[in-house]
């Protein structure tokens, strides 16, 4: 995302050790570097600077890069302090068709109610707008928890592959793309 070369740091978080993942520089993990790549192939043609962004759960390294390619950039969150709108995803009070573009980055395998939050999104989205909601993909099936696993920073579900039949109701196109799209180099 910074253009850095070199070796990454490995990062030791509660879920498990991973090598070569965070940028020395701007502290960028694996999934943060392959989603810059899909918003930026994504939004290549489209001229942004009139569009108005949502960015759930905002991530300190993507804040400048969204605010400087939205005309309108908002970010909201239910607990996050220093956010536009302090927020319910399931629950929102924007009006329908508030936003051209929604990006909530590993956020719906925290919601109790996650049909509800997609239902919400979708609500808001603007005709032709375009939601980025990558979830981590664990399992062939999603397994939902009883109550928040503390081993998967509360993670209320562990989606799996089927998890994108849950959105087919709530949009008409869905692009699944993965890492491997991408050259290696990326990964």
């Amino acid at each position: 995302m910074c253009n850095y070369t070199g070796a990454f740091k490995n990062v030791h978080p509660p879920t498990g050790y991973r090598q070569h993942a965070q940028c020395p520089k701007c502290s960028a993990l694996e999934r943060h570097r392959i989603q810059y790549l899909v918003v930026n192939q994504l939004l290549e043609n489209i001229e942004t600077t009139n569009l108005a962004m949502l960015h759930f759960a905002p991530e300190a390294l993507f804040r400048g890069y969204f605010a400087n390619k939205f005309g309108r950039y908002e970010t909201a969150d239910l607990y996050m302090p220093e956010v536009d709108h302090q927020v319910d995803l399931q629950n929102l009070p924007f009006a329908d068709q508030s936003y051209d573009f929604i990006f909530a980055s590993h956020v719906l395998e925290h919601i109790s109610d996650d049909i509800k939050a997609i239902s919400e999104i979708s609500r808001i989205l603007k005709p032709n707008g375009i939601a980025i909601l990558p979830v981590p993909l664990v399992a062939e099936t999603t397994i939902e928890y009883p109550e928040p696993n503390p081993y998967e920073e509360s993670h209320v579900r562990a989606p799996g592959l089927d998890y994108f039949d849950r959105l087919k109701p709530y949009f008409r196109k869905i692009d699944r793309i993965s890492s491997v799209l991408f050259p290696s180099q990326y990964e």
